[in-house]
């Protein structure tokens, strides 16, 4: 059985930094493009950042360049998210995700199989 699993999220101030992390279980992350998305009221379920199953390329919402950071640990199954300078509208429910989609980095929510549970994250003051 297949499970991904966040940890990390949390309540920051604007400015501050957290790092999402999504271990993942039942499946080997070498042959898997990862995806984190976003859930927030009033918002679009939308893609923050994808990653294809060797590292390279990355993707990342226009919001995010430069602040965020999507890598891949393959030896310990996991996926992360470095999130610094937030900003109150990075908050909101986030969920990775995994794909044996094979276009370069995949990045739409359509193209994700498998989801994890979601954590929250809420940046304010």
């Amino acid at each position: 059985q297949v499970h991904l699993v966040e940890s990390g999220g949390g309540l920051v101030q604007p400015g501050g930094s957290l790092r999402l992390s999504c271990a993942a279980s039942g499946i080997t992350l070498d042959y898997y493009a990862l995806g984190w998305f976003r859930s927030a009221p009033g918002k679009e379920h939308e893609g923050v950042s994808c990653i294809s199953a060797n590292g390279l390329p990355t993707h990342y919402r226009d919001s995010v360049k430069g602040r965020f950071t999507i890598s891949k640990d393959n030896a310990k199954n996991t996926v992360y998210l470095q999130m610094n300078s937030l900003k109150p509208e990075d908050a909101g429910v986030y969920f990775c995700a995994a794909t044996q989609d094979m276009t370069e980095v995949p990045c739409a929510r359509n193209q994700y199989p498998l989801w994890g549970q979601g954590i929250q994250v809420t940046v304010s003051a």
